[in-house]
């Protein structure tokens, strides 16, 4: 689902800021990537993202260059940073028409969708809102609506627990649950280390740029918990 193949970016001549990395995330993966601040995971989620050019390397989509063919990769996932921008002159359902609208979804499709995701959120009462009036919370909601208003088969997250109340970042780990049991994929960064032991199967432990520790859950933490292996790899 998504292919990163020797991907490199440097920021300045020869200071790299991730460095020859390589990640298979497959169908029906809920994969966490692992790191100290400045480790080159904020990096590597946007190049996948198409939001940074990079160096060297190739990351695919769904098998699909995103070099070559950005936009048929854009249609394909959805992208959740970890400090969402958005235009907080719009009332909230107008965002979500507008990114509706972007990924062509049709009206009753959106109509529902937001219904499902709001209700689910419990942020549907508050779409009529303009943007400017809401936490950062529901901000986080609102972005992660938007994310799956066009069904991506690749979801691709940074901190997404960031600013969530505990019911909502409960009902964030159903909706990752709900897309791999369908045929998708989750990649995501966190430092929440106990919530990235508890829902991935496969994660990637990245430090100072370069990857340290790749496989599944149980073979990166053997008999010890994900936080024990994280500070002895990362020391």
């Amino acid at each position: 689902m998504l292919r990163i193949e020797r991907f490199s970016k440097a920021y300045e001549k020869g200071v790299y800021a991730v460095r020859d990395l390589s990640l298979h995330i497959e169908k029906g993966d809920i994969f966490g990537f692992i790191g100290h601040n400045g480790a080159g995971k904020t990096t590597t989620i946007k190049a996948a993202a198409g939001v940074h050019g990079f160096d060297e390397g190739e990351i695919y989509i769904d098998g699909v260059s995103l070099k070559e063919r950005p936009v048929e990769c854009k249609r394909r996932f959805a992208y959740i940073p970890d400090n969402p921008e958005l235009y907080t002159n719009m009332k909230g359902i107008k965002y979500l028409n507008f990114v509706a609208d972007i990924y062509g979804v049709s009206a009753s499709e959106r109509a529902e969708r937001v219904e499902k995701y709001g209700r689910m959120l419990e942020i549907y009462d508050d779409l009529g809102s303009v943007i400017s009036s809401y936490s950062h919370g529901m901000k986080q909601k609102l972005v992660i609506i938007s994310a799956l208003i066009h069904s991506p088969k690749l979801l691709i997250m940074d901190e997404p627990f960031v600013g969530l109340d505990p019911r909502a970042a409960f009902t964030v780990k159903e909706l990752m649950a709900q897309l791999v049991a369908e045929g998708g994929a989750v990649f995501f960064s966190t430092h929440v280390l106990d919530v990235a032991e508890k829902i991935c199967n496969k994660m990637a432990i990245i430090k100072n740029g370069s990857l340290i520790a790749c496989g599944t859950t149980a073979e990166i933490k053997g008999d010890n918990s994900l936080e024990e292996v994280f500070l002895e790899l990362t020391e």
